[in-house]
């Protein structure tokens, strides 16, 4: 009974056991995402992140670091271009490991480990590093952040109540102001319409003043013979 067993062999000799991480680990290079069991995804896990923590910094040296382990050129390329440009932001925890049940065979483990920031689905957006150191705040600082949450939120609640009051008071006087356009509108037209109808009724009043009046029968005068 080993007692101070650290490396799972996987039931297997070293050599065999090399072979296949470096495979393992450049197809989980270059698609991202690998089905395996479960203990060949926490051996895999243990092999490839610090290969990825190399990428960070391309240099010759990590280069040749990277291939002795990983023996594939095009992994190489891949883990040093697209994969240490995606992952350059995070810490470390490159891997996540999810299980999918049991084999049908020999009722194995199953899982898939892939490559954390491909996956859509789990990842979400992340605040860009502002550079600061972290550190850890004591209990005995609980209640000045509570109260400094509390006048940052009193704060916020009236900046929102400033601004909600400024724009209901600029909506408010442009619907003033557009009714009375419209009032002002609607007087004109009427103005215009009562002008117009006083000059037609004016206009035939002028024309039955004016009508000549129908020429008299021409009456004949009586001659000096008829007289």
């Amino acid at each position: 009974m080993r007692h101070g067993k650290k490396v799972n062999h996987l039931g297997r000799k070293s050599q065999h056991r090399v072979l296949m991480m470096r495979n393992m680990g450049s197809s989980l290079i270059m698609h991202k995402r690998i089905k395996t069991t479960v203990a060949k995804a926490k051996a895999l896990r243990r092999f490839i992140e610090p290969l990825i923590t190399r990428a960070k910094v391309n240099s010759t040296h990590n280069r040749r670091m990277c291939f002795r382990n990983l023996q594939q050129k095009e992994a190489v390329a891949e883990l040093f271009t697209d994969v240490a440009a995606k992952v350059g932001d995070r810490p470390g925890g490159y891997t996540r490991i999810v299980r999918i049940g049991t084999r049908y065979g020999d009722n194995a483990e199953m899982c898939i480990i892939e490559l954390v920031d491909y996956n859509e689905v789990y990842t979400t957006e992340r605040k860009a590093s502002t550079g600061k150191k972290k550190t850890r705040r004591r209990r005995g600082g609980g209640s000045k952040a509570a109260a400094a949450s509390t006048a940052a939120a009193a704060t916020a609640t009236e900046a929102v109540e400033e601004t909600v009051v400024e724009e209901v008071q600029e909506t408010a006087t442009e619907a003033v102001e557009e009714v009375q356009e419209t009032v002002e509108e609607v007087q004109q037209t009427t103005e215009e319409t009562g002008e117009e109808t006083a000059a037609e009724v004016e206009e035939p009043a002028k024309d039955a003043t004016t009508e000549e009046e129908p020429p008299a029968a021409d009456v004949e005068e009586p001659t000096e013979e008829e007289s």
